[in-house]
């Protein structure tokens, strides 16, 4: 009789130490191993939208391409930067404000008109034309120079 106390006993405390190691053991409550990793795949956040750069961002980033090409010297190149900036900023408000087609191209026109004047105001003739060359490709620097290249092996 007593040695089937024993057992007994010897059985229960063996059933309650392993569900103690199952149950708040490895991994927590039954997850298993791999030390409380979850077995549930989770779904992948969705990537935040970039937000859209400030007028400043967009002329500092195209202003070293813009220096280099219609070689502007200091003075030039925070003339050519302002207006830049100022005109750009009119554009994306313009952008925002969602006017019909019609209107839209109205008042783009008459922006690129005040920036034209503007910088041809600000900058002595050569460089003006080479900014407008320069504007006219889109501010690539590569292509500007191909072209000036061109027309200079042209006229010799």
């Amino acid at each position: 009789m007593r040695s089937r106390l024993i057992v007994l006993f010897a059985l229960l405390g063996g059933i309650f130490g392993a569900e103690a190691q199952y149950g708040y053991g490895y991994g927590g409550y039954g997850n298993g191993g791999y030390y409380g990793r979850n077995a549930i795949p989770q779904a992948e956040t969705p990537a935040k939208k970039p937000e859209p750069k400030t007028a400043e961002e967009i002329v500092e980033d195209a202003m070293p391409q813009i220096i280099e090409a219609a070689a502007l010297n200091d003075f030039e190149a925070a003339v050519v930067s302002a207006t830049l900036t100022k005109y750009v900023q009119q554009r994306i408000e313009l952008r925002i404000l969602e006017l019909t087609p019609e209107q839209t191209r109205e008042a783009l026109e008459n922006i690129e008109q005040a920036e034209r004047a503007e910088l041809e105001q600000g900058l002595p003739p050569e460089k003006f034309e080479a900014m407008m060359a320069l504007k006219e490709n889109g501010y690539d620097a590569k292509r500007f120079k191909k072209k000036e290249k061109r027309k200079k092996k042209s006229k010799s």
